[in-house]
């Protein structure tokens, strides 16, 4: 009988240590996962510094651009700068009659000079490491169709980018970096323009731009609104 209590005692005594020793396991479980919790917020706050200051100064790129390119064209006539993107408006008038994609004879004169004038400030040292393209981009009215239209936009920039990379160019220096980073697009008249009243402007709407795009420019603004900034 004796024996029979003690065994039980010593079960009892055995359940009883078993339960304290497990609960401190676990708890040393938790606090290494609490630890390195701790850790990995830490680095990833030091990454999301690190991104941000990269951010900025891709960002600070494009505001010094955007400056640099309204120094440089503000005062010419027939240019307007976008301010928050940097594109450079001309009506299509200065380059081609009316639903024309040849080019007029004063328009060679317009691109021998304006096109050097904006690589001047596009591959300026310190802004060309940046650029990944330079775009020209044809925009027509809703005069026809939308693929008509499509076809017009896309060859008047076509007939832009054509010359200034042709033996006719008198800035032969300039083109090997024209060909590493321009690309040519259409857009027909999906993004026509407006007067000031708000009311459709076919004529302000018929235009060739030139813009820029920094290197993972789209990547880098998502993630900065991401990152609540």
């Amino acid at each position: 009988m004796i024996n029979k209590y003690q065994r039980l005692f010593h079960r009892e005594q055995e359940e009883s240590s078993f339960w304290p020793s497990f609960t401190d396991l676990l708890t040393s479980v938790l606090l290494c996962f609490i630890l390195i919790f701790i850790i990995m917020m830490v680095i990833k706050s030091f990454q999301i510094q690190e991104m941000k200051k990269t951010i900025d100064q891709i960002m600070g790129v494009r505001v010094g651009l955007i400056e640099d390119l309204n120094k440089k064209f503000s005062d010419d006539a027939g240019i307007e700068i976008d301010e928050k993107t940097g594109a450079l408006l001309f009506n299509t008038d200065i380059l081609f009659e009316y639903d024309s994609a040849v080019l007029k004879p004063e328009a060679f004169t317009f691109l021998d000079e304006f096109v050097p004038a904006y690589l001047d400030v596009l591959l300026e040292e310190g802004y060309e490491a940046y650029i990944s393209e330079i775009i020209i981009e044809g925009h027509a009215d809703k005069d026809g169709s939308y693929l008509y239209n499509m076809e017009l936009s896309q060859q008047r920039a076509y007939s832009v980018a054509e010359y200034i990379l042709s033996s006719q160019f008198p800035y032969k220096n300039i083109q090997e970096h024209l060909q590493a980073k321009l690309t040519v697009n259409g857009k027909s008249f999906t993004d026509g323009r407006t007067d000031e009243g708000g009311n459709y402007n076919g004529q302000a709407s018929r235009r060739v731009e030139f813009k820029f795009r920094l290197k993972d420019q789209e990547i880098l603004e998502k993630t900065r609104e991401l990152l609540g900034n």
